[in-house]
Parts: C-alpha cells; sequence; structure tokens
C-alpha cells in the first residue's frame, strides 16, 4: 500500500477565528449590594482619607516621641543606678554596699555592748576600766582593765582578741588555769557564745569613740529610754582613732602583766638586800585568792623598825603581788614587786615605818585582794 500525497499547505482551510467568551451575566434581582460603595477617590488611595493621613502621621511622631523619651528615662535610670551602686564620682555619694557595710557595722557594735555588758562587764567593769572602775572597792573586778589606749592601739587587735575568746585566758600568759574562760562555741571545751556573737563583741571591744551608738534592749533591739532624761541611752567606743603613740614608746606586751594595767602599777626596781635579823611579816595568798582575797587581811609590824615582808604566794592560778601603801595611797618603795604565779614566795626590805594604818594590796587585784597593816 502506498503513501497517497495530500493537497499542498496553501490548499488547506483556514482555521475558524477563536469565540470571545464574557463572563455569565446574573439577572439584576439575583446581585448582591455593590461591592464597591466608597467614593472613587477613596478606593484609589485604599482608604486613607486626607484627615486619616494626617492622624496616621501625628500618631507615627507621637510613638517616636515616646519611644525617644522612653530611652532616655531608661539611660537615666541605668547610670542612677550605676551611681547609687559605686558610688559617684569625686566621692559625691557612698557607694551602697559600704552604706550597708557601715550599717552593720553599727548593729554589731550596739549588740556587741550589750554581748559586754552581760558577760564580760562583771570581771572587767562596764566600762573596760576593770581595778580602775569606780566602784572597784565595792564590786572587785578581777580582770585587766581593756579599756587602755595604748592596748587598743595595736595590742587588742581583731585577730588576738579572738584567740582569746576562742582558747581563753591561757593565750593571753601561757596560764592554763586562768580564771578568763573559753566564750567561742568553736572552743574546747565549747563557749557559749556563737561565731555571730564573736564578732558582735570583737566590733564593739574595737568601736572608735568618735561615734556615738544606742543602747537597745536585748530581747526586742528597741533603744533604751533613760527614765531620768526621757532620752534614748547612748554610748561611744573606746578606741580613740587618732591616737598614736609616743616616739620611741615599747610595744604593749603579750602578757598584760609585764606591763603597766593601770592604777598602781608593780614596780621593777632592783631588790633591796634582806637583812636576816630583821622581824619578819608574812603575807600569804591562798589557790583562788583572785576571788577570796589573802588569807589574813589584819598584819602588824613594829613602829620606827625596819622588817623583812614576805609574800607566799601558793595561788597557782593568777599572778599577783604585794605592795604597801600609806594613807596619801603612796607605796612605799620595798624593791621589786613585779607579778608572779606561785607556788612561790618572795622576800621584800621594808624600811622603818612611822606608826600608824598603811594598806597592803595586790596590783593585779586591788579591790578583792588587800588588807590593813597596823604599825605601832
Amino acid at each position: 500500500m502506498t503513501d497517497q500525497p495530500g493537497p499542498p499547505p496553501e490548499q488547506l482551510p483556514e482555521p475558524a477565528p477563536e469565540e470571545e467568551r464574557l463572563p455569565a451575566t446574573r439577572p439584576q434581582e439575583t446581585m448582591p449590594a455593590e461591592r464597591f460603595t466608597a467614593p472613587p477617590p477613596v478606593k484609589a488611595i485604599a482608604g486613607l482619607t486626607p484627615a486619616r493621613s494626617a492622624s496616621i502621621v501625628r500618631q507615627s511622631g507621637s510613638a517616636r516621641w515616646v519611644g525617644f523619651l522612653t530611652v532616655i528615662f531608661v539611660s537615666l535610670f541605668i547610670v542612677g543606678y550605676w551611681f547609687y551602686e559605686l558610688g559617684a564620682p569625686l566621692g559625691l555619694s557612698t557607694p551602697r554596699l559600704a552604706m550597708e557595710a557601715q550599717a552593720q557595722q553599727v548593729t554589731d557594735v550596739e549588740r556587741g555592748y550589750n554581748l559586754f555588758e552581760a558577760n564580760c562587764a562583771r570581771c572587767h567593769g562596764p566600762s573596760g576600766l576593770g581595778p580602775n572602775e569606780p566602784d572597784a572597792a565595792s564590786v572587785g573586778y578581777i580582770g585587766p582593765q581593756l579599756n587602755d589606749q595604748s592596748k587598743l592601739f595595736t595590742h587588742l587587735n581583731e585577730s588576738y582578741l579572738r584567740n582569746v575568746l576562742t582558747v581563753g585566758g591561757r593565750y593571753v600568759c601561757g596560764n592554763p588555769n586562768s580564771q578568763m574562760p573559753i566564750w567561742s562555741n568553736q572552743g574546747n571545751p565549747p563557749g557559749p557564745l556563737n561565731y555571730r556573737q564573736i564578732d558582735e563583741l570583737i566590733a564593739f571591744l574595737r568601736a572608735t569613740n568618735d561615734q556615738t551608738y544606742e543602747v537597745r534592749d536585748n530581747s526586742t533591739n528597741e533603744p533604751v529610754i533613760d527614765p531620768a532624761t526621757g532620752k534614748v541611752r547612748t554610748f561611744t567606743g573606746w578606741r580613740d582613732p587618732n591616737y598614736k603613740p609616743a616616739p620611741g614608746a615599747t610595744p604593749f606586751p603579750d602578757c598584760y602583766l609585764n606591763a603597766l594595767t593601770g592604777g598602781a602599777s608593780a614596780s621593777g626596781a632592783p631588790a633591796a638586800s634582806i637583812d636576816p635579823n630583821a622581824p619578819t611579816v608574812t603575807v600569804t595568798a591562798p589557790i583562788g585568792a583572785a576571788t577570796t582575797g589573802f588569807a589574813s587581811t589584819s598584819l602588824t609590824a613594829k613602829a620606827d623598825t625596819p622588817f623583812t615582808l614576805v609574800f607566799d604566794n601558793q595561788d597557782n592560778q593568777a599572778p599577783h603581788n604585794v605592795v604597801i601603801e600609806d594613807a596619801n595611797k603612796t607605796i612605799i618603795p620595798t624593791g621589786d614587786t613585779t607579778f608572779f604565779t606561785g607556788p612561790a614566795k618572795k622576800s621584800y626590805a621594808v624600811p622603818a615605818l612611822k606608826a600608824g594604818t598603811y594598806t597592803f594590796l595586790c596590783q593585779v587585784h586591788p579591790s578583792v585582794m588587800k588588807g590593813t597593816l597596823e604599825v605601832k
């Protein structure tokens, strides 16, 4: 079967033109409401009228101002808080942490005052003057003076005080029988005060006398009103921040017994020669003499006759000495009257005394260990 050639292209019929199709019309009664009801100008700007456009511009400007003011406010707040925390330049303000530390220091000192009055004043006196307290003769304070600038300058530093309160009086002069007890509950055996109370007690002992503090009730922490004046009772610290020892002054020794303790002090004068033929008068300090006194508080000696004063210190719990005072509280020179711990004896050469009444006493515990020497 052979293929038959088709007609030439020019003889093919032209395709019929494509028919244009229009959207179908809907009857008038079934058409919804007009889709566009706004006037033509509104349609052209997507619904923005001139008034609406002006309102949007104003709102946009206000928003920018609000944002600007917010940034300024936040920036000023950050700068102010920075200065509040760290302090303004040139020392115009105090950093917050420093103010908090100062407030805490005041709280510690005021609480430490109550701790001292409750636990320490019975031995060292309410003012820390020990045997130099005004009522020492009737009360009998056995602790050494603490309120002394030469001690407070460097000797009674924080580390030293903490060790004494933790270890007890044996840390002071190496005396294992010292009457200074252990106060810290970290000691062995544990004492009654915890670490915060120890910190507060040290804060009081180291407080300076250029600041006034309030006396507060120990249970309510409210200021105590003085019934005589109707005002809040106050106190100041002991330490003078401007105190400086004299040039060439000897540093205060570790053992208070080797230094002046206030009032009449132990004499380091060379021992006078003892006359073996001179009459003797014996003074005895039994064990616990710091609280019980001398074994005898009445002695007699012959007038206008030198004699030997024998001090029999049997107390191994505390150091003592003995001196003789006349009616004017002038110490009679008898040689070396430094303190020592017993059991031991020392003899002193007493010059001839005129008839009268004299006082013999221990300079470490003058309010408890004292007696009368009648010279006839």
